[in-house]
Parts: C-alpha cells; structure tokens; sequence
C-alpha cells in the first residue's frame, strides 16, 4: 500500500516523541550487511589488499552519499565537524582571525589539523597554502561539494605505514564518484530564524554509458552554493554576543563607552580632541574626568553623553558566519580497455570565496604610532614608518576645516571614516585536480598506477588597513576630513586595497600490486607492495604592503618545497581459522630531513560468528613542512599579559602604570632559525570488539591511545623555560594612570612591547587515550509499516596528556591546549545519535550532537585559576582587574538536534526538508577561547557554532531522469 503524504506529521511526531533525537547517520564499516548473492571484493581505507567484507582490524567509519544528502548539512565542512572523533584543535570558518581563515580542517583526536592526512580518492591532494597557525597543512575541506562524493571513510587509527607522514591520528578518505548514468538536478534554499545565512544551493550531474554493459562511462556534475553572512549584530541580543559583561560580574567592553581599562578614553562615535596637558599644570580635576579637556567634532556627542555611555559603537560588520560562494565542478571519465584493464581519468576544479574581517574599521592614532615590524630574509626590523608623535599643536589643522582650539597640543580620537573593516580579506580559494588511474590484471597481480597534478590558489585581495603615514600626512595638510566624506582617490591613499596570491602544488605518482602467494594455515598469504613520489612546492609569500610595513607588520608566508620517495608492502594471513593476521611498513626519504621507516602489525579474531576482536599496533610520523623549515615566518598573539615594566600590578588605576600595557596581546614572532627540526614521531595502538548478537544489530568498541613525541611547536606557549626577549619601540608620550580613574599625558621610562622572537623546537609530548563505541541497529516494523535505523557514535577521552620539560598536564576536559588552533577546547565526550524511519516515499532523519563540558583551564600554561580564565588563557578583557565568577570557570554541554524529511513524490522527484538545530539551542559561554569573531562573542566556534547561527530551516527539490 502506498504510503500517503498526509501520514508524514504523523510520522515525524512519532519520531521525535520517542527520542529519535539525531544526528546524520555515520554509517559504521561494521554495518550489518544485507543479503546479496556475492560479496563483492573491496579496498578499505587502511589496507592496500582487498576483502570481502569491510570488517577490518582497524575501526573504519563511513558515510555514504545518502548519509550525507540525509544530514541536512549544507557543506562537507559541517558534516565533519559533528564526527564524534573530531576534537580539539579543529578548524571551522567561524574563527575570524585564523591563519587559513575561510578554510576548514579535520582534526581527529584532538591531535590537530597536522596529524590528521585528508586525501582524495585515496590519493595526497595539495595542501592549503595558509597553514593552521602559519604552521600545520591540511587540507581545507569547505570547498568539497557534496554531489561530487560517493563516500567518506574516517579511517580512526595511525596509518603511517602505508600513506606516509601526517597520518597519525587517522585519515579521512574523501571518495568521489566514479561514475553516473542518467540526470539529476537539484535546487534548495535555507535560511536561519535569527537572521542571516540565507542559503542556496544548486547542482547538476549528467553521465552516458555503462561500464559493465558499454565498456566506458562520462559525467560531469556540477554545483553552486551562496550563503550569506551572519554579523555579531544580527545576534548581540545574547549575551555570548554582547560586550557589555556588567551584570554578569564583569567590564563593559562596549566601544565607545569610555571605562577604568581604556583610562576614559576611547574611539567614539563622534571623533574628538582631547588635551591631556592640563593634568601636568595641577589641574584638581585632571585628564579624561575634566570636561574642558574635551572638543567634540560632532554635535551628535558631547561629553555628558560620552561620560554615560551614549557615544557607543555597535559593532555591525564582524562576522560569526562570513559571506560564502562556491562553484564547482567534477568531470570523471571510465575506460575499459580489455577485461582486465580499465583507465580512468578525474578532472575537478573547486572554487570558493569568501569575505571576513576582525571588527569595526581602524580608529586613529591618539598620540603617537611605534610602527610595525618586518620580516625580511629573516632579518627582522622593529618600528617601520613610525610616527613618534601624531599630536596636533595649538591651532594646528586637523584635517579639513577644522584646527585644534586648544592651547596645549591635542590627541584626536575616533574611527577613520570611509575605511572597510579593519583588516577585511576577499579571499578566492580554487583548487584543481586532475588525477589518471589505471587498474587491471598482469602476471597474477593486482594493478593499480596513479598519477596526479593538484593545485590550490589563493587570491587575497585586503582593504581595511592604513597607511599611517599617508593618514598624518593628509590630515596635517588639510586634505583629509576626519568626519568623512572624503573621495575614494583619498581613501585609496590612506588605507589602500591591494591584493596576493598564494599557492601550493602537489604532484604524485603511485604504483601498487597485491596477489594471493600461497595457502598458509586457513587461508591465502596474500601481499601488497607499492611505490609513491610527491613533490610539493608552496609559494605564500607576504603580501607587498606588509612586506615594506606600509600598512602593517609582515603577513604570514612560507616559500619552500620537499621532494618525498617512498616504498611500502604489507602481508596479511590466517594461519589458524578465524584468526586474521597482518603487517606493513612503510620506508619514507624527504629532502628536507632524511628518512623514516613506520611499522604497524594488525589482528582480527574471529572466535564465533557473533563475536569479532580486534587490534593494531603503528608508528607514524609527521615531516616539516615548508612552513617550518622553509623560508617562512608569522606574528601571533595567543595570550594577554600585564607588560612586566609598564603595568606590572595590571591595574590600570594604579599611579603611573600605562594604560595600553595592561592586559595586552604582545605580538610574537614565529621564525624557522631552528633548520635542524626532526619529524615528529607517534606510536599508536587500538583494541576493540565487534559483536553482533542478532539480526541487524551491530555493535564495536575500541580502546585508542596515541603517543607523539619530539613535537614540533613554537617555543611561547610550549615550553615553560621560555622568557621572551621583549624587542622594545621608542619611549614616547602616553596615556598614564594619574591614578583612580584620572589619567596623564607622561613619557614612561621604557617604550612599548613590539615583539619576541619564538622559533621552532622539538620539544615534549603528546599522548591521549580513550573510547570509541558505535551501534548500528536495523529492524522492519509489523505490518509492512516500514523500517527503522538506529545508529549510536560516541567517543570518550580518558586522558591527553602533554609532556614539556619533564612536567606532565592533563589537558582532558579543559581548555587545553590554548595556544593551539584557537583554543578550541578539549571536551572528554562527544556522541552523534541518528534515528531513521523509512516508508515508502517517506524517509525521515533525526540526529543529536551532543558534546561534554570542560573546564576554561589550561593546566599547560598555568592558567589554573578560576578567577582569571577569560584573561590568561583567552586573552579576553571580561572580567580584567576584577574577580572572575566561578561560574565562568567551566564551559556547559551542549546539544543541538537536526531533522531532515525526504519524500517521493514520483519515481523522479523527491522533496526534501531540513531543520538544523530544532530547539533553537544557544552556545554556552566559553571565556578560554579566542577562536571566534572576537572580543564581542563569547562562545567556541569549533564546537558550539551551530548554536550560534541558531534554527535553520532549508528546502529543496532534486529530479533524476
């Protein structure tokens, strides 16, 4: 009987009343198979020989092409995040001031984006060429279109013994189509309830021929994806998204509203001049608390309304979710040349854009500018283009129209007009691939040859920085109205817009073969051996304006390459039944560094039908990269700190204490001086169960640990034994506390923190270890009323311990490790649950993602104190010079539930409908990150970030003929 429409409320109802809460179905490799005549001989992502089932020694997950068009997810990007393997140290697109902002990567065990290896079609792809940190390559995952993939495996075990570097934690395996016959075209639109995020998407795939039955197939497909921004506006109603943190124990942080922290001074929305030499004349009522030192330039501010807070700017330009756009396309091609040989050839071209910034645009110089720093064939230059005073003397002009009244010299406070967002990138990302593999028989053995060009670029184009000299030189001419209205010739010449382009290639050839030896004990002997070449070449350099320090200190690059030659071979056997036995190991040569050779030996035990053990035991390693050994370098903050000389107490009330210097992000700088860098190295093993204890009921659980050590990391931040050399800029005048709230114009005795140098060491370790279960259950309701699939992913995290200088730190449910990826966080618990009910032309998919709390300590930094996690591990301001709320002092769970409803209506189109995040869960507050927008929001963007975009319903319609 047909399955009407008017029973889908009935069903969807059902479904969320009995729980089935869920989440996308991660189809596990030890699904439950179905009944078919013969099983067909496959390879599964960590082996090189075939199998007849996917049962291996190693936990493999999957996810099919329905599992992914089932999700209700929009990207490949938001489908990885939710994996419960995915842990700390992921990158998502929501961290505004990432390294590789608008790209996405996977990191599996909280182990990073670096020891997770992405590949495609089993094969390397060329990395993105801004690293995670300016430091670790991954490959960006946002610009995957879904119909191009056929599957994902999530091979969750160390695997360096057959693929090489970078596989310690696991490999993700991103599979494309290889073929398709016939047309489909498919259209959706979603939007969020909150506002923002309007989505569309649409795609088109077309293939003629047949393989088995014409000898050949052709397709194309093709998609394109808009999705718009979601501004820190459209979501400051919540407090994760507000900076004004008063009743909840904290500052006020609102711009414009002038408080203890800024010294009462600050860019408003009206700009002013502000005479601070009246405090030195004995004024009784001296500095920012005098309204005679006061000349607003605006009649929209005056300084009653300024004093209460009534000059505030609203941020309306950051971005919790950047403006995106994708286009894509996929051509693949199938050849059989004879029955044993078959060639096939891919050729894709994946683009995608996207727009971010860090904030509202640039504000003046109120008193002077120590310049920037350059980093130039590693010479490093300290002070570029500095201005040592950009003061205005009595009856100066400030800018056009306008002259300073007073009679002491005046600093101008206020927001450049006319200028984009403060450091704004339009950034095109497009990567190309074209890959040729042959498969067949010869001799006996199993063939297969590849070979490969891929290619990611990047063009960058920047505005929203200032040229500061051009900036002064303009308003002490007369020429530049600080109000606005200024022509954009001007503006082109103040805060110029200017463009980079960055690029790494990728190019490989492979050569494997495998073949049954012998009969040893209860089976086959059966080896596989192979060769593999890569070269890579990655050429980001700095952008030109930064190189010169024109409009700021030296931008991220990393020029280098690294040639990699590599043999490999792995045996598996049964000597006794029912027991699966297997080797490999791997032999490496990199130009940059040596050799390295990885083992790894696996079993599976079959005792009875019902119950399977497993285990695997693997070395592995991970080479430097370009970026660490290249000629590369970066400035980061990670960190706040009240300046050692000029806020030692970090009261900005104390007398004589700079402002500026407390609870300040000093800058570092990431060098490769240290040339003699080894590869880290891993050693990993897993344990598990496979039962099975009745029809259409799956069940595993596997015990991991992995252990890296010689850590390749940066020294601030890493090693407790370091103490930055402070590269000072020139002492000039400033604002200093007079004490209380008052505040003074005086010359401190030491200039400003400009940077310290952090290069890269080997240095510690890393070791985590933990639970994975998953349980898939299949089951036909009576009566023909259709069928229904539970799937259970959960991962436990019993501990990740990071060892430097003979200290261990327990890092499992904290912040930790804060200086890495964002500090994104460590959480001991995360599970994804998915309930299907299928009928028909009805198909109905619930999914929950559930992640545990964790502390907003990092034990690794010394951060242990409940009263200060905002400032010492986030670097964030909230609660600076007060005592921070215990309740800040632990980040809550969090759980969000997604349904997607697909039905038929007819044999050629189907109608689909998604809700991502039902409830409408909001983030929790998460004080220890700075991976996000901002200091505006509060929440962890790699973990929470669907509770920040909010509900979002999406539409669609797909027709195949």
């Amino acid at each position: 009987m047909m399955f009407k429409l008017k029973s889908m409320p009935h069903a969807i109802s059902f479904l969320i009343a009995t729980g089935a809460l869920a989440g996308m179905s991660p189809a596990m490799a030890q699904q439950a198979q179905t009944e078919t005549p013969a099983m067909q001989r496959v390879v599964v992502t960590g082996s090189l020989i075939s199998r007849a089932g996917t049962e291996t020694p190693t936990p493999v997950q999957v996810l099919t092409a329905a599992d992914i068009q089932k999700s209700g997810k929009t990207s490949v990007a938001e489908l990885l995040t939710d994996l419960a393997a995915n842990g700390a140290g992921t990158l998502g697109t929501g961290f505004s001031g990432a390294f590789a902002n608008g790209a996405s990567g996977v990191s599996l065990r909280g182990l990073t984006v670096g020891a997770t290896l992405v590949l495609i079609d089993g094969r390397r792809m060329a990395p993105y060429p801004l690293s995670d940190d300016a430091q670790r390559s991954f490959v960006d995952v946002s610009s995957i279109p879904f119909d191009a993939i056929d599957s994902i495996e999530v091979l969750k075990s160390g695997a360096s013994s057959l693929y090489g570097s970078d596989a310690i934690a696991g490999v993700v395996n991103i599979k494309l189509k290889k073929s398709f016959k016939g047309t489909r075209l498919s259209a959706e639109i979603g939007d969020t309830q909150q506002g923002g995020g309007k989505t569309k998407r649409a795609s088109f795939s077309t293939g003629i021929g047949d393989i088995d039955a014409d000898g050949y197939n052709a397709f194309i497909t093709a998609e394109w994806r808009d999705q718009n921004a979601i501004k820190v506006a459209q979501r400051d109603q919540y407090g994760w998204a507000n900076r004004d943190w008063r009743s909840r124990g904290g500052n006020d942080l609102t711009l414009g509203v002038p408080t203890s922290l800024n010294g009462g001074l600050t860019a408003a929305s009206s700009p002013f001049l502000y005479n601070s030499s009246t405090a030195a004349q004995g004024n009784p009522n001296p500095g920012a608390t005098n309204p005679a030192n006061f000349r607003f330039l605006d009649p929209s501010c005056n300084f009653e309304l300024y004093r209460a807070g009534q000059c505030s700017v609203r941020d309306e330009v950051s971005n919790i979710q950047p403006a995106t756009q994708n286009l894509n396309v996929l051509i693949g091609m199938t050849k059989k040349l004879n029955e044993d040989w078959e060639i096939a050839f891919k050729g894709s071209l994946f683009k995608r854009d996207s727009i971010n910034n860090r904030g509202v645009s640039p504000v003046y110089s109120a008193n002077n500018f120590a310049g920037s720093t350059t980093l130039v064939d590693g010479v490093l230059t300290g002070g570029v283009n500095r201005i040592a005073n950009t003061r205005f003397a009595p009856g100066a002009a400030v800018g056009a129209g306008l002259n300073n009244t007073f009679g002491q010299a005046a600093s101008l406070y206020g927001y450049i007009p006319g200028l984009a967002p403060t450091n704004t990138t339009d950034n095109t990302s497009t990567s190309t691939r074209f890959s040729v593999d042959l498969v067949g028989s010869a001799y006996g053995w199993d063939v297969n040859a590849a070979a490969g060009a891929t290619r990611v670029k990047v063009d960058a184009e920047y505005s929203g920085y200032v040229n500061r000299a051009a900036l002064y030189n303009a308003i002490n001419q007369g020429r530049w109205n600080v109000l606005g209205g200024n022509s954009p010739a001007l503006i082109q010449e103040v805060s110029p817009t200017f463009g980079n382009s960055l690029e790494t290639t990728l190019n490989y050839f492979d050569l494997t073969g495998s073949r049954e030896l012998m009969q040893l004990g209860a089976g086959p002997l059966a080896v596989a051996a192979g060769v593999h070449w890569h070269k890579l070449d990655q050429n980001s350099p700095p952008s030109s304006l930064t190189l010169n320090g024109a409009v700021g200190s030296t931008s991220a690059f990393a020029i280098g390459e690294e040639t990699n030659t590599a043999a490999f071979a792995e045996l598996r056997a049964t000597p006794i039944k029912n027991v699966e036995v297997g080797v490999a190991g791997r032999y490496d040569h990199y130009d940059t560094y040596g050799h390295s050779f990885t083992p790894s030996a696996n079993f599976k035990w079959t005792p009875i039908r019902e119950v399977g053990v497993r285990g695997n035991f693997a070395r592995g390693f991970r080479a430097p990269n370009p970026s660490e050994v290249g000629n590369a370098g970066s400035f980061f903050t990670f960190n706040a700190i009240n300046d050692p000389i000029l806020c030692p107490n970090g009261l900005t009330s104390t007398a004589g204490n700079v402002i500026a210097a407390c609870g300040q992000n000093p800058p570092y700088v990431q060098t490769t001086t240290n040339q003699n860098l080894s590869p880290e190295k891993s050693k990993s093993y897993t344990f598990g169960v496979i039962v099975e204890p009745m029809r259409g009921l799956n069940m595993s659980l596997d015990y991991y640990n992995i252990e890296i050590s010689n850590l390749i990391v940066t020294r601030a931040g890493n090693d407790p034994t370091y103490v930055p050399q402070w590269v000072r800029g020139v002492a000039v005048p400033t604002t200093v506390s007079a004490g209380g709230t008052a505040t003074t114009l005086a010359t401190p005795s030491v200039g400003p923190i400009l940077y310290g140098e952090s290069p890269y060491i080997n240095a510690g370790s890393t070791q985590t270890h933990g639970i994975e279960a998953d349980v898939r259950y299949r089951w036909r309701l009576a009566n023909d009323m259709g069928n229904i699939t539970a799937n259970l992913s959960a991962a436990h995290t019993f501990g990740y311990e990071t060892e430097v200088a003979g200290t261990t730190y327990q890092l499992a449910g904290t912040q930790g490790p804060s200086s890495v990826g964002g500090a994104t966080g460590n959480p001991k618990n995360r599970g994804q649950f998915t309930v299907g009910y299928n009928r028909g032309p009805l198909d109905v998919t619930t999914t929950v993602n559930y992640t545990s709390g964790f502390s907003t300590k990092d034990p690794s930094h010394d951060a242990v104190d409940c009263a200060s996690t905002a400032l010492n591990v986030g670097g964030r301001t909230y609660f600076q010079g007060l005592i921070q709320p215990n309740a800040y002092c632990d980040v809550p769970s969090f759980t969000t539930t997604n349904l997607n409803v697909q039905y038929k209506l007819n044999e050629n189109l189907t109608l689909r409908a998604a809700v991502l995040n039902l409830f409408d869960k909001q983030p929790p507050y998460d004080v220890g990150t700075y991976g996000n927008a901002g200091p505006q929001t509060s929440y962890n963007a790699s973990l929470h970030q669907a509770g920040a975009i909010g509900r979002f319903f999406s539409l669609g319609l797909a027709y195949q003929f």
